[in-house]
């Protein structure tokens, strides 16, 4: 089993990469990811389809994380995610705030706090 801050390190760096099989090999089967700006929650396929979006809709993206730490259950990151948007090659800085639930090996819960007013200007044409 490794360590949840190795877990959640192995999910951002597949997500830069660009790899969905790797996020998925860090997901559990029944994960529910939730987001503040709609207040969904989503499956794991529907997950996937949203990350899919992003890395075709990007050229290129880096988390600058600025805080990850353990917490009871899980892990809290807070980051800045960094991209490129490939139709427009605008950047853009979005900043969020994840909250991971580990169970066993592999990540169940998400709940994702971002901004995503601070990506929409990148990806007007």
């Amino acid at each position: 089993m490794s360590a949840p801050i190795d877990l959640v390190s192995r999910m951002i760096s597949a997500i830069e990469a660009g790899d969905l099989d790797g996020v998925r090999a860090c997901y559990s089967p029944d994960i529910v990811v939730w987001a503040n700006f709609d207040g969904k929650d989503r499956d794991l396929e529907a997950s996937l389809r949203l990350l899919g979006w992003l890395l075709t809709s990007t050229s290129e993206r880096r988390y600058e994380v600025r805080r990850r730490e353990e917490i009871d259950g899980g892990v809290l990151q807070q980051h800045v995610l960094h991209g490129t948007v490939a139709a427009t090659g605008k950047s853009f800085a979005m900043p969020a705030c994840l909250v991971v639930t580990i169970d066993g090996d592999r990540i169940s819960r998400i709940d994702e706090y971002l901004d995503r007013a601070a990506m929409t200007p990148a990806f007007a044409e």
